[in-house]
């Protein structure tokens, strides 16, 4: 750290989500369909709400934290066709710390194995389940930082010391951002345990990993050198909702119908005919009447091939 360092609080240089712009794509969705779809778009509703209001939970303990650092919310990286999307990942004096946020309901358990178990009650009634372990989730997402820096540094002894340090320079952290949930570790491996914490541990547990670490300190430009780094290599993670319901409400058909003329010979007289085809998948489309939702009662044409295809034209 040097002398001439003024940093004293948190820097959010990253701190929107898409998941705001995706929940809000929702919400206009639910209004529109009928009710066995919006039963189907609830739960996604449910879903991205829980994961917004777990990672605003842990974005208030960062802010409060009176530390200095530098955060970058919601980074969506790709490299070499993988993908990770990280929560946040944080640039410290010393280490960088890769975040994974969960919401979960129900109470934690962690085996000598490394699974993670859910225990929820109903009633009188509880049910244990497994969950995919955040661990080896967050563990693929370091696997993508690694392979990312590996990629561009120079030198065979640079790409020695950076591999050597990485484990010691980037931390995994699993963090469980439902103040109900109750974490039982005791059983856990070492390892395994210190890398899950309640979001009300999250500070106390990187300023007591920063303390312990022998690095030397990151002065200011350096931190923010590390944030930008990062910054430059998000992409925009396109999630698209309207795109996944569209032929399942009644909406404008992304393209025009295609017409066929064709003619039909009856008691020898000539007549023109016009087949529309879908817009899709190119088979016939069939006139049909919409019987749920807001637009009962409506008239439009449906793919012939519902319901491997939804392919919609409204009548206007």
């Amino acid at each position: 750290m040097g002398i001439f360092d003024k940093l004293k609080e948190p820097v959010f240089i990253k701190s929107n989500s898409q998941a705001e712009s995706q929940l809000a794509q929702l919400k206009k969705l639910s209004a529109k369909c009928d009710d066995d779809l919006k039963e189907e778009i609830e739960q996604e509703i449910k879903i991205l709400d829980a994961g917004i209001f777990g990672e605003e939970t842990i974005k208030f303990e960062l802010k409060n934290s009176h530390m200095p650092m530098y955060v970058l919310h919601d980074l969506y990286l790709e490299h070499n066709g993988l993908t990770a999307q990280i929560d946040y990942l944080i640039i410290t004096r010393k280490l960088i710390f890769v975040i994974e946020c969960k919401n979960l309901y129900g109470n934690i358990e962690i085996n000598s194995n490394g699974d993670f178990i859910r225990s929820f009650s109903y009633g009188k009634h509880t049910k244990k389940e497994g969950i995919y372990s955040p661990i080896t989730q967050n563990k693929r997402h370091l696997d993508l930082i690694k392979e990312i820096r590996l990629d561009e540094i120079n030198g065979f002894l640079a790409k020695k010391s950076f591999e050597k340090n990485f484990d010691n320079s980037y931390h995994s952290v699993v963090v469980l951002s439902n103040p109900k949930t109750v974490l039982n570790a005791k059983y856990a491996k070492k390892d395994v345990k210190n890398q899950v914490i309640k979001a009300d541990q999250l500070i106390e547990y990187i300023k007591r990993t920063n303390q312990n670490c022998e690095f030397i300190a990151r002065n200011d430009k350096e931190m923010k050198e590390a944030a930008d780094l990062w910054l430059s290599k998000h992409k925009k993670s396109e999630v698209d909702y309207l795109e996944k319901y569209r032929n399942m409400i009644f909406e404008s058909a992304p393209e025009p119908p295609v017409i066929i003329k064709t003619e039909q010979r009856k008691e020898d007289n000539t007549k023109e005919t016009e087949k529309i085809l879908c817009p899709k998948c190119g088979a016939e489309m069939v006139k049909r009447t919409a019987t749920k939702g807001v637009n009962s009662g409506s008239v439009f044409y449906g793919c012939s091939n519902f319901p491997r295809c939804r392919g919609i034209i409204n009548i206007k």
